[in-house]
């Protein structure tokens, strides 16, 4: 099967995706210095910059190397696909002004429990590590899924402890998440 265009098509939706929300995040990022915010972990953002850019170049070259065409279970990898674009959105509306890419947080500022931070600390990351799993999988991409997904995960977790340490020393997100788990939702008895 010719899957040479949706891989195409695919790869210009998540380019103009991404570019779209690096603006969102820099009007974000400027409100919110303008409220007094504060920005951590700029170190390991460039990593993480450079981690995406890397994915989509390795995605590419994978694909014109090898070509496998679409894997067998495209309907199901592409169905976990949109559910997340959905979640990414549902996460970017939740937080409104707050939302970034960097990890920028305002002294004293109200904690969001509301949207998918009702069920998980941090659905965001959810998101980002699913894609990076998924994207290459639809298209056999099998390299650059296991090796972006391992190198994801590794940066994630230098990320998310510096993004909860920034909060919990500016907020009240300790007490705030104290009952709720970073990527499994918790279910009530």
């Amino acid at each position: 099967m010719n899957d040479i265009f949706p891989f195409i098509y695919m790869i210009c939706i998540l380019i103009f995706q991404r570019m779209g929300e690096l603006l969102i995040a820099r009007k974000n990022e400027k409100w919110m210095k303008l409220q007094g915010a504060i920005e951590f972990g700029e170190k390991h953002y460039r990593s993480i910059v450079l981690l995406h850019v890397l994915f989509f170049i390795s995605l590419i070259v994978e694909k014109i190397m090898f070509n496998q065409g679409l894997s067998s279970f495209w309907p199901v990898i592409l169905m976990i696909i949109i559910i997340v674009q959905i979640l990414r959105i549902w996460v970017i509306c939740t937080l409104g002004k707050y939302w970034n890419t960097k990890i920028i947080v305002q002294p004293h500022a109200k904690i969001i429990q509301n949207g998918p931070y009702k069920y998980i600390k941090h659905p965001n990351y959810l998101v980002v590590i699913t894609e990076i799993m998924m994207i290459p999988m639809l298209f056999q991409c099998i390299w650059t899924s296991v090796i972006f997904t391992i190198i994801n995960l590794y940066l994630l977790s230098i990320r998310i402890q510096e993004e909860e340490k920034a909060l919990n020393s500016l907020t009240e997100y300790k007490r705030a998440f104290q009952d709720c788990n970073r990527f499994i939702p918790k279910i009530e008895k």
